[in-house]
């Protein structure tokens, strides 16, 4: 039966593997031996392949290497709790709560907020861990069409009178198209339908907004969450929300309560840039801003469309196979940007998702056009 479906997969051109990467520096990749022009990578302010901030941190840290247990056992410590009043600072909330990984932070935040007379309003186009969270959760759930504010409006106007708590959920840059969402528009219907309202900032933090806070960063938005992987170049992820949410989520969120926690050297290391390298971090950000205003300019120059107003420039090519085909040409010439087949993305919109970081060239970019 698995082979049956492995097989199936294969002749989709959705059979997956991983890449053997060797080595990372500032915009390239080694794979197989070969070095390439990295577009892959969602390291947005390129900090997890600079040798010298790690060198530095390295000399000034104590932290352990393991936490040896869940954080409600004797998993805790206090480089966590320096790291929740970071994060509570630049959100400008009363509490933050580490998880381990962005998939788990979502997962938990909506399976534990949702329950049995509750329910979810979801952005069609949310990612995995938004979706997996709501089938997790005992609560009903409808995806309004990406972006079409009128259509959740109607759904709230619909459903919304049935249901106890009701949670809206979106991403602010969404990861496979770029776009990016409202939040003043959903503030608007949060607060009229009486809606808590959840944005995953994702790809946002650290890339977006004068503290590093995102989209949505002093906009009425309740949860928060986002996570330490992506533009800060270290491990983790984190929800920020008033202290009785966070508290219910230490004692209902069950991806945070049954694992064992990320090892205070990770911990540490995020907080270290947050604090001490807030300034490169800065630095970094506006590295990239130019970089996107500058591909986004180029675009508009050549005629070409795209939904994308961030640093995440998708080329939806349409089917697996000629995806795979521009792909395997870049990657011939030097480029690596992986194919982005379903169930990633909805079937019939396969692509290049192009992801810029402050790393990259515009020279580069502009390569990619000339060979597409």
């Amino acid at each position: 039966m698995i082979k049956t479906e492995l097989e199936a997969l294969r002749n989709k051109g959705q059979l997956r593997s991983i890449p053997n990467i060797q080595a990372k520096s500032d915009g390239r990749i080694i794979i197989d031996g070969t070095e390439y022009i990295n577009f892959a990578s969602n390291d947005y302010l390129g900090i997890s392949t600079k040798a010298e901030l790690e060198k530095e941190f390295l000399s000034v840290t104590k932290s352990m290497l393991s936490s040896a247990s869940a954080r409600l056992l004797s998993g805790s410590s206090p480089e966590y709790v320096d790291l929740e009043r970071t994060v509570s600072r630049i959100f400008n909330k009363e509490a933050a709560l580490i998880f381990n990984t962005g998939y788990q932070c979502n997962l938990g935040v909506v399976s534990a907020l949702i329950d049995k007379g509750d329910v979810i309003f979801s952005d069609k186009l949310n990612h995995a861990s938004i979706i997996d969270g709501m089938q997790l959760s005992r609560g009903d759930f409808f995806r309004y069409k990406h972006f079409d504010y009128d259509n959740l409006e109607k759904l709230l106007q619909k459903k919304r009178g049935e249901y106890n708590r009701a949670l809206i959920v979106s991403e602010s840059v969404f990861s496979m198209d770029g776009d990016v969402a409202d939040i003043d528009r959903l503030v608007e219907l949060k607060n009229k339908y009486n809606c808590l309202l959840m944005i995953d900032e994702a790809h946002a933090f650290a890339c977006y907004g004068d503290t590093l806070a995102g989209v949505s960063f002093g906009k009425d938005v309740d949860i928060i969450t986002a996570t330490f992987g992506k533009a800060v170049g270290s491990f983790g992820a984190f929800c920020a929300a008033n202290s009785d949410i966070i508290t219910y989520l230490i004692n209902k969120a069950r991806s945070f309560i049954f694992s064992t926690s990320i090892p205070p050297l990770n911990i540490a290391w995020s907080n270290w840039l947050l604090t001490e390298q807030r300034s490169y971090l800065e630095s970094q950000k506006l590295k990239l801003q130019k970089l996107t205003a500058d591909v986004h300019s180029l675009l508009k120059t050549k005629g070409i469309e795209t939904v994308s107003s961030s640093h995440i420039i998708p080329i939806v090519i349409g089917s697996n196979d000629d995806t795979l085909q521009v792909s395997e040409k870049l990657r011939a010439l030097g480029y690596y940007i992986p194919a982005i087949r379903p169930p990633t993305v909805p079937e019939g919109t396969s692509r290049l998702r192009i992801s810029l970081t402050a790393d990259c060239r515009i020279e580069d970019f502009a390569g990619i056009l000339s060979h597409i």
